[in-house]
């Protein structure tokens, strides 16, 4: 039970400092950027002015798209791998 009551522990300061961990990427040749932070979320787009020409809206949206979900893929492996260092060895269902 111990180990349990630690392992939680443990998890829940993961989780916490995962919330506060960040990646960036990038598409467009740096004209749109995401942060995501590594814990599903995302925490700011920065788009360059110059690529925000009206009849190009579609190309900014599919960046936006792109490095939005490289961000997010960024974010949950490193949220995996932290997670993972805590449940090694271990076989817990949903983990």
């Amino acid at each position: 039970m111990k180990q349990a009551a630690r392992m939680q522990q443990q998890m829940e300061q993961a989780q916490a400092q995962l919330a506060a961990r960040t990646v960036e990427a990038s598409s467009g040749g740096g004209a749109v950027k995401v942060v995501a932070k590594c814990d599903g979320s995302i925490a700011a787009i920065k788009i360059d002015p110059q690529a925000l020409n009206p009849a190009d809206a579609q190309i900014v949206e599919d960046m936006i798209l792109t490095a939005a979900n490289q961000a997010l893929a960024q974010a949950k492996e490193i949220s995996n791998a932290e997670m993972g260092k805590i449940t090694a060895g271990l076989s817990l269902p949903g983990m």
